[in-house]
């Protein structure tokens, strides 16, 4: 189809190459060829008369004309989405859509782990990828590798929808026949001991309670990090070490490991965990759904701790919270 002498195909390959500045990673989200690709590029510096792309060092940078066409395009596009490619009514019991997931092992295991079971009896053709959380969350949500990003909603994007599905605080974990265990946690035995604790991502990321622990007057000493939630209660079994993990994960490893749970010695503030999802989703029939599937069985299954009453934060104290948490893990 062309208008005038564009052909209106090549608007998503140009969407696709001004998003990625990379033929390949283009023809990766497009699923084509290079070469195809490339050929793509060819017509529309052709029609733009303008090179789009251009090669500086080992990277392709966007011309200043690419760098104008990036917001109209995306716009044009998602009014063609929106407007005119208008979507048959979603039939849960048919669809075989696939939702791509990001999330950490924390709240694959305290919500998904029972949500994608719930939501397969409903729609039991539906297919979900979960993907581990990397060094940048938002752009690869950005980019469209991922439908969603659940995660710590300190970490989430101004940019696009998200909402809260569920809170959660930290409790100290240790072995059973750890001494320090016997008794009530003490913030002079938090400090002594020795620390498990988890990190992600090549630049190793810390977790909240990890981050959150630094900015105390005192630190503690870390021994084990750990590239997992999941795998800190293993690591204090048979040893004085301690770890700082979140109080739904505690409650389910105690069932099965020799551990026990005492409660954090200092205020320490609960976190949310929020869904996110691109803007341009956000008339996603199929994604809306499992958003709001995910948001009922969040406030139906995972309820609050028993007799535990989360630290209230105050908004000005969140607020700095996490404005010094974005600054520390800026992209």
């Amino acid at each position: 189809m062309r208008f005038g002498r564009l052909d209106l195909n090549l608007l998503v390959a140009l969407d696709a190459l001004l998003t990625e500045k990379s033929v390949s990673l283009a023809a990766d989200r497009l699923c084509l060829s290079q070469s195809a690709t490339s050929s793509a590029l060819g017509r529309l510096r052709e029609y733009f008369a303008d090179d789009l792309l251009v090669v500086k060092g080992r990277n392709m940078i966007l011309t200043a004309r690419a760098e104008e066409l990036i917001e109209p395009v995306r716009v044009v596009l998602e009014q063609i989405r929106t407007t005119i490619a208008i979507a048959p009514d979603f039939d849960p019991a048919s669809s075989d859509r696939q939702v791509r997931i990001m999330a950490s092992d924390y709240s694959t295991q305290v919500l998904l782990a029972e949500a994608l079971a719930e939501i397969g009896r409903e729609a039991p053709n539906m297919r979900f990828e979960i993907q581990p959380m990397n060094d940048h969350p938002i752009d690869t949500l950005e980019r469209g590798y991922v439908d969603l990003l659940l995660t710590i909603d300190y970490a989430i994007s101004a940019d696009h929808p998200s909402l809260i599905l569920f809170e959660d605080d930290y409790v100290v974990v240790g072995w059973e026949q750890n001494p320090a265990m016997q008794g009530t946690m003490t913030r002079e035995a938090y400090f002594d001991l020795g620390h498990v604790t988890a990190r992600f991502g090549k630049a190793r990321v810390p977790s909240f309670d990890d981050w959150f622990v630094r900015r105390q007057k005192q630190q503690r000493r870390v021994e084990v990090v750990a590239p997992t939630f999941l795998s800190l209660p293993g690591l204090v079994i048979n040893t004085n070490r301690i770890a700082t993990i979140h109080r739904r994960l505690a409650e389910q490893v105690v069932r099965t490991m020799p551990l026990v749970i005492r409660e954090v010695p200092f205020d320490f503030p609960p976190i949310r965990e929020a869904l996110q999802w691109h803007i341009s989703n956000a008339n996603d029939r199929p994604l809306r759904w499992v958003v709001e599937r995910l948001q009922t069985i969040a406030s139906s299954k995972v309820e609050k701790p028993a007799n535990v009453v989360p630290l209230a934060v105050p908004q000005l104290e969140r607020d700095t919270l996490e404005a010094e948490y974005r600054m520390n893990h800026a992209q």
